[in-house]
């Protein structure tokens, strides 16, 4: 049997920041040795030595040589780092040091609540956490599939949960997308337990994969004594998952929206994707039409230029008339020709606006026919209506109060 005597988490080298490098060998005597470098020793070293020994008095480390090579990292980011390290050495030690729950982020999420724009970080990128949620997307996404190496998957883990208790998101959604299943059913235990509100399933082609994932939520909610839902955004990126998408859909009542994945679908079918989108017109408008029919959003795929805004709002607005209530994003200045192009105009707000006060007036009247100049209103008419009222008054662009 092959010991371990020495594990590494972390990112080292001179580009690095908001992050650190955490090396543990255990050895025979000689107590603790620590070796700490750091950019900002002069003002934290101490602090960050004494998180050291915290560390491992809680593990019950008495012999190690540890090294620590500091970038700036945050007390969360250097506790994952030498928790993931140690883990290494002692996989089977189940002990989790935990940081304290940020007050500010005990909030619960609605499963029909508003998702426009998720911004999506690497998992393994701590410097991308403190200032997400300054930029106001509706949801962050806590990414451990694509965006991690596959050497770095266990790392990341430790790095999402502290983050999850400790980073403030601003009252964003707070996401955790897991890698594929199987492996993704490990992920759970390290997201559930601390507020997690939606998981993103990736490449899902299965009820039974939405099924396998919610009963491990339950699971562990029960083991953890957790009430708050935890909802479920399967993400179609296959041939197969765009057949299975209304049965996917309807596998749960959690499931709150389906979003699609054009890079994994176009590479499926063998084709490239362009900014016109006629390869995967089909599958978008499929994932539509299922999530329409199961009553749940549906959300568009990433738009992958950072750089070009006017096709990105040429997207976001081909999105919506597709049916669309929301768009991935990779960098935050994606966020706001998001929110702007899914925003309803003024003319869609004055129409919207004429359809509502006409169908109120005719039921005051105990009418049980509206009509507005030569058009007749059926409920579906005024639903949509009212919904675009409700995007207005989400978006300042309507007084909550109009109609007074």
């Amino acid at each position: 049997m092959l010991v371990v005597k020495k594990g590494s988490a972390g990112k080292r080298g001179n580009n690095i920041r908001s992050d650190c490098f955490v090396e543990i060998e255990l050895t025979k005597g000689k107590g603790i040795r620590s070796s700490l470098q750091s950019k900002v020793n002069s003002m934290y070293g101490q602090n960050i030595n004494d998180l050291i020994i915290t560390m491992c008095d809680f593990f019950e480390i008495k012999h190690a040589e540890i090294l620590v090579e500091d970038n700036g990292a945050l007390p969360f980011t250097l506790a994952a780092r030498f928790e993931a390290a140690y883990k290494k050495l002692r996989p089977d030690d189940s002990r989790e040091f935990l940081p304290s729950m940020n007050k500010n982020n005990f909030y619960l999420t609605q499963k029909d609540r508003m998702r426009r724009s998720r911004l999506y970080l690497p998992g393994n990128e701590p410097k991308f956490y403190s200032n997400a949620g300054l930029h106001k997307p509706d949801g962050i996404i806590l990414d451990l599939e694509d965006s991690v190496a596959p050497s770095e998957k266990d790392s990341a883990r430790y790095l999402v949960r502290n983050a999850l208790c400790s980073v403030d998101f601003y009252g964003a959604e707070r996401m955790v997308r897991i890698n594929q299943l199987p492996m993704g059913l490990n992920d759970l235990k390290f997201v559930v337990p601390h507020n997690v509100h939606v998981i993103l399933i990736p490449k899902c082609e299965s009820a039974i994969t939405v099924k396998d994932v919610e009963e491990e939520i339950n699971m562990i909610k029960a083991m953890n004594n957790i009430s708050a839902a935890i909802y479920l955004m399967p993400i179609i990126e296959s041939a197969l998952g765009v057949v299975k998408s209304y049965e996917i859909a309807t596998a749960s009542d959690k499931v709150c929206a389906l979003a699609v994945g054009l890079e994994d679908y176009t590479a499926d079918l063998g084709v490239e994707r362009t900014n016109e989108g006629r390869e995967s017109f089909y599958a978008r408008s499929t994932v539509v039409n299922s999530a329409k029919a199961a009553g749940v959003q549906a959300i568009d795929s990433v738009f992958s230029d950072v750089d070009d805004m006017e096709g990105l709002k040429a997207s976001v607005l081909e999105a919506k008339a597709l049916g669309f209530e929301g768009k991935g994003c990779i960098h935050p200045r994606q966020i706001k020709v998001v929110h702007d192009s899914f925003a309803p105009s003024e003319k869609e707000i004055e129409k919207a606006r004429k359809i509502v006060l006409a169908f109120n007036e005719a039921e005051k009247n105990g009418l049980g026919v509206v009509a507005l100049g030569s058009k007749m209103i059926d409920a579906p008419v005024v639903k949509r209506a009212q919904h675009t009222i409700n995007l207005a008054i989400l978006n300042g662009l309507l007084d909550k109060n109009w109609n007074k």
